[in-house]
């Protein structure tokens, strides 16, 4: 929890850091543990009824450091919570949707794409950004949205120049990508940003996975259909932007 890790990130730890093994009091030569084993051991704690222990040691913490009042009620508000997890679920949409393209691109003209990418690409490409450390604050989730903005069209902008290979412009993947940047992203200006949700496209057409293009949010009772028509406007309607 305090380096927002998840359990297999967590288990890695353990095999691979020195400071993990040192708090766990393990010889550097320990193999560590299927990270499987940490949800069996929060299971046993429910089941043992040890869990009702660690919330009030939590509780007590949190009233020292003024944090919840010692009497009376607690307000509780999971609005902002749902925020970071819709913040996070576009992040990793729009991190997801750069590297399905990078995976194409790579598979056709590796040559090329090896010329054109910077170093950093590879540390934040490759590999699924959910299996990252993502940014906690809100001004670190809009910088680093702007800066997947940014490669996404550094890509897009090379793969349609006159000297790149006819092929890539081909790829579904690279019109996955350019769908997904136009749905998300006003056009490039001096500054990347993100689009406000009224100025997105309707639910019907907007992409939310690019491995499964008929996926879309639903509302329960209510049937809506929309035209390929619809999906042409609303592009030619971003584009005059």
């Amino acid at each position: 929890m305090r380096e927002n890790l998840s359990d297999r990130q967590a288990a890695q730890a353990v095999q691979g850091r020195i400071d993990w093994k040192y708090a766990l009091s393990l010889e550097l030569t320990d193999p560590g543990f299927d990270f499987s084993i940490l949800s069996e051991f929060r299971d046993r704690l429910i089941r043992g009824g040890v869990e009702q222990q660690i919330l009030d040691l939590m509780l007590s913490k949190f009233q020292e450091l003024k944090l919840l009042s010692a009497r009376g009620k607690q307000r509780t508000d999971s609005t902002h919570i749902l925020a970071v997890v819709r913040d996070l679920s576009r992040l990793e949409h729009l991190g997801e949707t750069l590297r399905y393209a990078l995976n194409a691109v790579a598979e056709v003209a590796p040559v090329w794409l090896k010329s054109l990418a910077p170093a950093e690409w590879y540390d934040r490409y490759s590999k699924r950004l959910e299996d990252s450390r993502l940014p906690k604050t809100p001004t670190e989730r809009e910088a680093l949205a702007e800066i997947i903005g940014a490669d996404g069209f550094h890509l897009l902008d090379n793969i349609y120049s006159q000297t790149s290979p006819i092929d890539l412009r081909q790829l579904p993947a690279v019109e996955v990508l350019r769908q997904v940047w136009l749905q998300q992203y006003y056009a490039p200006t001096d500054k990347i940003q993100l689009r406000n949700e009224k100025d997105g496209p309707p639910g019907a057409v907007r992409i939310r996975s690019p491995y499964d293009l008929e996926a879309r949010n639903s509302t329960k009772r209510t049937t809506k259909s929309l035209s390929c028509n619809n999906l042409a406007s609303f592009e030619l309607e971003m584009l005059s932007q």
